[in-house]
């Protein structure tokens, strides 16, 4: 890619950006959110169109008009945002656009041929996964498998992978990378985007950074340590990766005793926190920790137990009533359940809290734009304007926007399910600060992560989640991985 050019309205998202991938190499492409990256990819996919600049594919300039044209040239994308026929079996998903026929001259798909050649690919790759299962009933991290399946099916002479492990558990990350090096071995270009600087570290042969749509450096990834990453992604030196802890804690503000649900496996779940306290959820996938938050908010249905809040039993019937007894919720999937993509950033952030910005019923728009324009400078949030639609943004940036929604809402207690997936380690650090300054000024914290170092360093408490109970607790300061781990095994 040579000097690649792209525009958007009040802002220029790439200006002169080249990129060189050499074939059976991993090419890891760094930068914090806003950065450019996947505006990069998506040019290089033929999801937008560049403003100028040229792309070379074996040393054939290409232009691809759109991802199908990509995908027959060699050219696939694993996104960071799933976009699945939810509905649809797992085989359908993968053949979707190219079903396989009965026969040459036989226009009609052939079943027993899309499961055999899903069963293959998925038993080449490792993954343990019943291709005829409708896709809404995997995980997150299994839909996620299925998307890198896919892209290795193509048979491609280049894959971008964007934030691939996001949803994926250290045993799930592991397979992805066995998968990155047999494509290695069959020649593949890789470009590989990422947060994860140990992984990085770990799987990649360079590293191209950008910063604010410009190439900045790149260099043999043998001779990067995550210092020096983090100094070319920020223009600084970041000294701590964790702001100082909140130690307030006060009097108990939430006690969960007995929780359980009717639809999933939740059972006997109990805890208290105290104001000024974050308490983090581990576990593995499918431990139950989404669906603890889930429950809590009134997204799930309650089969048993009890919330107390501020000495006051309360149910927690269903979000709305879980909204106005101070609970927020930033959900784990923030394309399908977080963002509206069709709406703009002003709209995003005070759909929560309309009351607050109406008078006698009617939507005060000056206040609005103040309370949006006080959340975008307060969390730096990277836009043009007020009005810009949500989707345009980087996913970091749209995080953040979710964040300053349920901010306006002045909740109690905030429920966090990885409230840092995909985010530039810069961000993160903003995002740490952002929840220890919420547990010093008085509210509770709940935190689901699926990075252990994440919990340690910001986390008071370690609630440890396996096969739907709680199987212990932990002081964030003292325990260990391994202690955390093997709870994590307790039930499974």
């Amino acid at each position: 890619m040579v000097d690649i050019v792209k525009a958007f309205p009040g802002v220029k998202a790439l200006d002169r950006v080249s990129l060189n991938v050499d074939g059976g190499t991993v090419h890891a492409l760094m930068g914090e959110n806003g950065a450019g990256k996947s505006t990069l990819m998506k040019c290089l996919f033929g999801v937008y169109k560049k403003d100028g600049g040229s792309i070379f594919l074996n040393g054939r300039e290409v232009a691809f008009k759109n991802s199908k044209d990509a995908l027959e040239n060699g050219v696939a994308m694993v996104h960071q945002e799933l976009n699945q026929a939810l509905k649809l079996s797992v085989m359908d998903n993968m053949w979707l656009g190219r079903f396989p026929k009965v026969a040459k001259f036989i226009p009609f798909t052939s079943e027993r041929k899309m499961y055999r050649q899903t069963k293959q690919i998925f038993d080449e790759l490792g993954l343990k996964i019943d291709p005829n299962l409708k896709m809404s009933r995997l995980s997150v991290s299994q839909r996620q498998m299925v998307e890198i399946a896919k892209a290795v099916s193509y048979n491609s002479k280049v894959i971008v992978f964007d934030e691939p492990t996001s949803s994926l558990n250290d045993r799930e990350a592991e397979t992805l990378f066995r998968i990155i090096e047999m494509l290695k071995a069959k020649g593949c270009g890789i470009i590989y985007i990422s947060h994860k600087m140990e992984e990085i570290l770990r799987i990649s042969d360079f590293v191209t950074v950008m910063r604010d749509g410009m190439h900045v450096a790149t260099r043999p990834a043998g001779e990067l340590t995550m210092d020096e990453i983090i100094k070319l992604m920020v223009g600084r030196e970041l000294t701590q990766r964790y702001p100082p802890k909140a130690d307030s804690a006060g009097e108990t503000l939430l006690s969960v005793s007995g929780l359980s649900s009717v639809y999933n496996q939740l059972q006997d779940v109990s805890f208290d926190i105290k104001r000024g306290e974050v308490v983090g959820v581990a576990g593995l996938d499918g431990s139950g920790r989404t669906e603890l938050l889930e429950n809590l908010f009134g997204l799930s249905l309650r089969k048993s137990g009890s919330i107390i809040l501020n000495g006051k039993m309360i149910r927690n019937r269903n979000p709305r009533e879980a909204i106005k007894n101070g609970f927020a919720l930033l959900t784990e999937e923030r394309r399908a359940t977080g963002i509206f993509g069709i709406l703009n950033i002003r709209e995003n952030t005070v759909i929560s809290s309309l009351k607050r910005h109406s008078l006698a019923g009617v939507f005060r728009k000056n206040q609005a734009r103040k309370s949006t324009d006080d959340c975008i400078k307060s969390l730096r949030v990277k836009t043009p304007t007020q009005e810009t639609k949500i989707r345009t943004l980087s996913g970091g940036n749209q995080q953040k926007v979710i964040l300053g929604r349920w901010l306006l809402t002045e909740p109690e207690v905030l429920l966090l399910d990885e409230p840092t997936r995909g985010i530039d380690v810069g961000a993160k650090y903003e995002i740490y600060q952002l929840i220890i300054n919420l547990a010093k000024s008085g509210k509770a914290v709940v935190m689901v992560s699926s990075e252990m170092p994440e919990l340690l360093g910001v986390c008071n408490r370690i609630l440890v989640m396996s096969g739907g109970r709680l199987a212990g607790e932990v002081n964030a300061d003292s325990t260990t991985q391994e202690e955390i781990m093997t709870l994590a095994t307790k039930y499974v």
